[in-house]
């Protein structure tokens, strides 16, 4: 090839000594030619006349270019003809040839970054700028391409081809965020030809300063601001603050070809659009041609920076960009004016988070976006099962919800495949659905089934036990009845103490405290003259603390609540669909198989849904009595959303994320565990953790002033925990399962800091 190729220039350059090397190029081959002192760059093509006509107007466009100012764009060189381009055949291929003027210069990625470097970046895309807008050619107008931002939708296709399902949602995400903000106002803003591709490897540099750019062969007309969203990632890769670094080159643009304050507004999408143009792109591309690495080039920098991108608040972006531009900055109003509009219409019954309430405006994933700039981890919600905005299940949501949103008297698929796919989840006993809005309406309903069923009335229920918010699950809720401003215990409820290791009455028969704990619950039942209904209980107590219950409880008691004729319920809520980690559901822990398991929280990912799972004997007995009805329980938008959540748990693996960053999660705040005293106990199971504070290890008293503290003061440091517990206590972190090491640490670096800080102001010098 090289031989040829020496020939084919001297034959029609009538070029002398030449010498060629073969370079990197994406959908051309690109070849650097010297000859004496002198240096060239030979592209050859694919013959093809749409693409003929696609490189003449970039020639033209150079040629243009050339005209204003030498030396700082490739310039095209004619061969002996007094042709630009050509056709030849080539080991009898036909190609097409065409010619450049070879640039000096340093290459972008390859030096030291620095604030004059980067304003000369700015003011040198500014000035191409200036000059494309007195440029017109109708072949580049009609250019549509991939790599066109304003073309996004048309990398959709690619999407598949990203291996990685976490790596793919991302992508997703930022697609379905580039509909909602950009695309309805896209047509407002102003167009002009531009470059298009200025990244790191086509950027020149002498001195500390932007000297000359290269490869046109993405010049399009397209959005004026798409100049910057291209520029910008390939400059911030690897920065520690991309968007400071990004407001240098958004600043220098400005100063010398002003931008508009709507265009501005947007480049946080418009910059996220590119980064994913790429990485669907260098996917797609690894299977169609893996062989060429220039390809991939930007592949590792461009997820680095998207995983980045989505630790950014949109918000701080934008108010970022219209600071250093000298534009208006929008100031949200002030969180107590927020907090005061709230109670004009709602009661301060519905109490706020935190001592400092957080006024909150978006949400992707673990992190929570608030009205001011401000990024949260969120290392405390659970409804969002799969992650905030997740896209596969808003996509669900919103494709069905077009389609048909009616109730369950009508017959339609989406009822079937969802409960038959929730049911393959359970033992094969647990076989009959009901589907409701939420977790507070399946544990009423799941008490009717019991009652009804048994024809009992007692239920025995758990010590510090929380299963909803209507009047019959206050009733079973000790965690509300016993409350000082609860009702108390009812006459037909039986509560049977919490089975804690940690505060444990057993402390010397370890092994069979489960069963020691059992027995007092059958003994509590014994006592009573009526038998039991049902027994309700979570497998770990969240408003108890995250309390497990201890090994062997269920086991005993289980066959003794079925003895009496009662049913056993498992209140999933909070523990199921995954987020244990070892198992999909709490009760299979315990070795038991419930006759009721009530649902709720996680299955719609923030979506309002619940449901009850029984078997088919008491669902018989249900079918004798009055007809139940949930108008919204079951609709086919719930159950399209319900069947997204569970197609991302088990295409992203969840579960088992839930298992491995839950296990490291608690092995590093166990050695918080060592260092500090003041906590008493981890415990939970993959990504439901609680952490007891307490005042001295030898009482274990609960310390609530010192937890209330460390919650708030994670809060104060954008990381979200709460606090639970009778004594409110206990500090607990149920993520999204989207969570990561790397977040997990964050939340234990930021608490060792924390109590690292208490110790040292500590006035009487005692380690906490």
């Amino acid at each position: 090839m090289g031989i040829i190729m020496i020939k084919q220039i001297q034959q029609n350059f009538g070029f002398n000594n030449v010498e060629v090397k073969m370079l990197g190029g994406y959908d051309c081959s690109n070849h650097l030619v010297k000859t004496g002192d002198k240096k060239y760059i030979c592209k050859t093509y694919p013959n093809n006349t749409e693409l003929f006509d696609t490189i003449s107007a970039e020639n033209d466009a150079l040629i243009f270019l050339s005209k204003s100012t030498e030396g700082i764009y490739p310039e095209p060189i004619q061969n002996l003809h007094g042709s630009y381009l050509y056709e030849t055949k080539i080991n009898g291929v036909i190609k097409i040839i065409r010619m450049l003027s070879f640039l000096d210069g340093e290459i972008f990625n390859q030096v030291k970054h620095t604030q004059i470097l980067f304003e000369s970046f700015g003011a040198f895309l500014a000035q191409m700028d200036l000059e494309l807008q007195r440029y017109n050619n109708y072949i580049i107008k009609a250019k549509k391409s991939e790599w066109d931002i304003q073309y996004f939708y048309l990398n959709k296709k690619y999407i598949h081809d990203i291996p990685n399902s976490s790596d793919r949602k991302i992508v997703e995400y930022f697609f379905q965020q580039f509909e909602e903000n950009v695309l309805p106002i896209m047509q407002n803003f102003r167009k002009s030809i531009i470059h298009n591709d200025a990244n790191d490897w086509n950027v020149l540099v002498n001195n500390n300063k932007v000297s000359g750019i290269i490869d046109f062969g993405d010049i399009t007309y397209s959005l004026l601001i798409n100049e910057l969203a291209v520029a910008i990632p390939y400059a911030i890769f690897g920065k520690e603050n991309p968007i400071d670094w990004a407001a240098i080159i958004l600043k220098a643009y400005h100063e010398m070809f002003p931008l508009r304050a709507d265009e501005v507004d947007v480049l946080y999408y418009l910059i996220a659009a590119r980064l994913c143009i790429s990485v669907c792109n260098s996917a797609h591309n690894k299977k169609i041609n893996p062989s060429n690495s220039h390809i991939f080039i930007h592949e590792k920098s461009a997820w680095e920076l998207l995983y980045q991108w989505i630790t950014i608040n949109p918000i701080f972006a934008k108010n970022t960009f219209r600071s250093s531009l000298g534009m208006k900055v929008d100031h949200p109003k002030p969180i107590d004016q927020a907090v005061k509009e709230r109670h004009r219409v709602m009661s301060p019954i519905l109490s706020l988070s935190y001592s400092k309430p957080i006024y909150m405006n978006r949400a992707v994933f673990q992190y929570m976006y608030d009205v001011y700039g401000n990024v949260y981890l969120d290392a405390y919600n659970n409804i969002p099962h799969v992650g905030h905005s997740h896209p596969k299940v808003v996509e669900a949501g919103q494709k069905q919800m077009a389609k048909l949103n009616t109730n369950t008297r009508y017959v339609y698929d989406n009822l079937y495949l969802y409960a038959e796919r929730l049911l393959s989840k359970f033992p094969s006993s647990l076989n009959k659905i009901y589907f409701v809005n939420s977790g507070s309406a399946a544990s009423d309903l799941a008490i009717r089934l019991a009652t009804f069923h048994t024809t009992n009335r007692n239920i025995m229920v758990m010590e510090h036990g929380y299963h909803g918010h209507t009047q019959s699950c206050i009733d079973i809720s000790d965690y509300k009845f016993s409350n000082k401003k609860g009702q108390g215990t009812k006459e037909h409820i039986l509560k049977a103490p919490i089975p804690d290791t940690f505060r444990c009455k057993y402390k010397n028969d370890n092994d069979c405290t489960g069963e020691l704990y059992a027995q007092e619950a059958i003994d509590l039942m014994n006592s009573k003259n009526e038998p039991i209904a049902a027994f309700i209980s979570e497998p770990i107590l969240g408003c108890a603390g995250l309390v497990l219950l201890a090994q062997g409880y269920l086991k005993k008691l289980y066959p003794a609540v079925r003895k009496q004729g009662g049913v056993c319920i498992s209140d999933e809520i909070q523990t199921g669909f995954g987020r244990l980690g070892e198992f999909f559901w709490g009760f299979e822990a315990h070795d038991v198989i419930p006759d009721i398991v009530i649902l709720g929280k996680p299955m719609g990912n923030g979506h309002p849904m619940g449901a009850v799972i029984t078997t088919e004997e008491i669902a018989n007995s249900f079918n004798k009595g009055v007809e139940f009805f949930s108008s919204f329980g079951g609709n086919p938008v719930s159950c399209t959303i319900g069947l997204a959540v569970l197609d991302v748990i088990e295409e992203e693996e969840l579960q088992e994320n839930a298992k491995e960053v839950g296990f490291y999660y608690k092995s590093i705040l166990d050695d918080l565990k060592k260092e500090f005293h003041c906590i008493g106990d981890v415990r939970g199971s993959g990504l439901f953790i609680g952490v007891e504070i307490i005042k001295n290890p030898d009482t274990i008293e609960p310390n609530t002033h010192l937890a209330n503290i460390l919650k708030n003061d994670l809060r104060n440091k954008n990381i979200l925990i709460s606090t639970d517990g009778p004594n409110d206590s206990v500090l607990k972190s149920k993520p999204p399962l989207c969570f990561t090491k790397k977040n997990a640490e964050q939340v234990v670096s930021s608490l060792y800091d924390t109590l690292k800080q208490i110790s040292v102001e500590n006035k009487l010098g005692q380690s906490i």
